[in-house]
């Protein structure tokens, strides 16, 4: 009897201090690495890290690059609208000339206004643009005042615009939607189809950042131009002491905005 209780002892010591098995086989220590099996196999590898994604890219001209022969641009980088969503609900869109493009009275050649050509990258910069309206942003003094965008198909009252963030719909014109942001910004949205757009906003209606304000038309008050999106950002904008709401380039709030829906397309 003497014997039995000792040779149970030494079974009870045989272990490490880390832990023991029933059958006396070391585990590792609680927080310790893994301990190779009884079979001398290695332990296994943790899993590796993800790959942190590419950034989405897209081809797109520099701020100010116009059309050569187009008007001189406002080369400026100054993000006026950070963390505005893009004003189209859905990607692909193409940031170009209307007048300077395909089907424009100042096209490059023969085609139309669903040329292709119209319908691909690299996204150019047309605030600016030669025009005879004042913006006090354009190293002349007068240009185009927003950004034309066409959609990602040549077809009118199929592609939605959004709210850029939320505000107050505080105009509905002719052919116009203006919107003032939360932040102070205002946005004007032209070439609507005004007959659709009634229907879902009206003056003085709050709306949500994203929220559905229309559909991309050609609609200009009575007659048509092309089909695309003409788009203006007014902001506060102080120079010689005073501070006014004029418009300002659009095109890099554009282009952040639209890097950040290629990325997150929901």
């Amino acid at each position: 009897m003497r014997r039995l209780v000792i040779l149970a002892a030494l079974a009870l010591t045989a272990c490490s201090p880390g832990a023991c098995t029933p059958g006396g086989v070391e585990t590792a220590p609680q927080g310790g690495p893994p301990v190779a099996d009884p079979d001398g196999a290695p332990p296994p590898e943790p899993e590796p890290e993800p790959p942190a994604p590419e950034p989405v890219s897209w081809p797109h001209e520099p701020g100010g690059a116009l059309v050569p022969g187009s008007g001189t641009g406002a080369v400026d980088a100054t993000l006026w609208a950070p963390g505005m969503r893009f004003p189209m609900e859905a990607a692909p869109a193409y940031a170009n000339s209307q007048v300077y493009g395909y089907g424009g009275y100042a096209a490059p050649g023969p085609g139309g206004q669903c040329d292709a050509r119209n319908y691909a990258y690299p996204w150019r910069d047309n605030f600016c643009e030669t025009r005879g309206w004042t913006n006090t942003m354009c190293p002349t003094g007068k240009g185009h005042q927003g950004q034309d965008i066409r959609p990602a198909t040549c077809v009118k009252k199929v592609h939605w615009v959004v709210a850029a963030e939320a505000g107050v719909i505080t105009s509905i014109g002719g052919y116009s939607v203006f919107m003032l942001g939360d932040s102070g910004r205002i946005y004007r949205y032209l070439h609507m189809d005004r007959a659709h757009l009634v229907t879902i906003i009206s003056e003085g209606q709050r709306v949500t950042r994203g929220q559905h304000i229309g559909k991309v038309s050609d609609d200009f008050g009575g007659s048509a131009t092309t089909i695309h999106l003409h788009f203006e950002i007014k902001a506060p904008v102080t120079a010689g002491g005073s501070t006014a709401v004029i418009f300002v380039p659009t095109y890099s709030s554009l282009q952040d905005s639209y890097q950040r829906l290629l990325e997150a397309p929901t």
